[in-house]
């Protein structure tokens, strides 16, 4: 089943609207001038730069998304957002479970599932991140971990349209350290092979899986280059537009 490549930029906790804006503006300039692109690309700014990034990038084919939700729809939670609130904006994709959110706010694959289940009844897409610490991948539990993850972490009723898997391995993301092509490919066929055992063969090849942790532009073309991988989710990288995308078109 093809899949269409995917890369999304996940700025974190960088930005104000002035530089928010240049970045999407140039993004979008350089999309809309490239016409039907092989890949699909999303941002997820900082919840404070949504609604203006939304409107930099309108009718550019970027789409927006947000770097966390709330698991319910509303209510007394200071300080969070919902997934019906990221839909408001326009957003077609939420990150769950991202691994500084983990180790930050010690968010377990249980309320990782919660987060991507709400995500979804708001008609958002899932972006649900799974990866092994270096102690972890040192003591040869790599495979382990992220199986554990992948099916603690899984929405019910995830499918192409609903959910996107992001492999990034805690040890490589802003250490410039990556794994070998041949460790991503193990761990991407790992992923495919249990998301077939949960949802079947056919949804299961149709679910894109990305790979995250120090994906820059000169080491992009080789990883998505390798078989299951398809797409990126770029942090650092996606602050600066030559190299966010040479990244994007190093997509197959």
């Amino acid at each position: 089943m093809a899949r269409r490549s995917l890369v999304v930029g996940n700025w974190k906790m960088n930005g104000f609207k002035a530089d928010g804006l240049a970045l999407a503006r140039a993004l979008a300039g350089r999309m809309r001038h490239r016409g039907d692109a092989r890949f699909e690309m999303a941002l997820c700014p900082p919840f404070t730069l949504i609604a203006a990034v939304g409107d930099a990038i309108a009718n550019s084919g970027i789409a927006l998304g947000g770097q966390d939700c709330h698991p319910k729809p509303k209510g007394a939670h200071t300080g969070d957002v919902s997934a019906p609130m990221l839909k408001d904006l326009d957003c077609r994709f939420a990150i769950v479970g991202h691994s500084e959110r983990r180790a930050d706010h010690g968010e377990t694959d249980a309320l990782v599932k919660a987060k991507a289940e709400a995500a979804l009844a708001a008609g958002l897409t899932a972006i649900v991140c799974i990866g092994e610490r270096e102690a972890e991948r040192d003591a040869g539990r790599t495979l382990q971990v992220v199986k554990t993850q992948l099916l603690g972490s899984l929405p019910k009723g995830a499918a192409p349209a609903t959910t996107v898997v992001a492999y990034e391995p805690v040890w490589a993301i802003g250490t410039g350290r990556t794994p070998t092509t041949a460790e991503i490919g193990e761990v991407h066929a790992l992923i495919r092979s249990e998301l077939a055992q949960a949802l079947g063969k056919t949804t299961a090849e149709g679910i894109r899986l990305l790979y995250g942790g120090s994906v820059k532009a000169s080491n992009a073309k080789e990883i998505f280059a390798v078989d299951g991988v398809d797409g990126g989710l770029v942090g650092g990288a996606s602050l600066d537009v030559d190299e966010f995308w040479a990244i994007a078109e190093a997509c197959r």
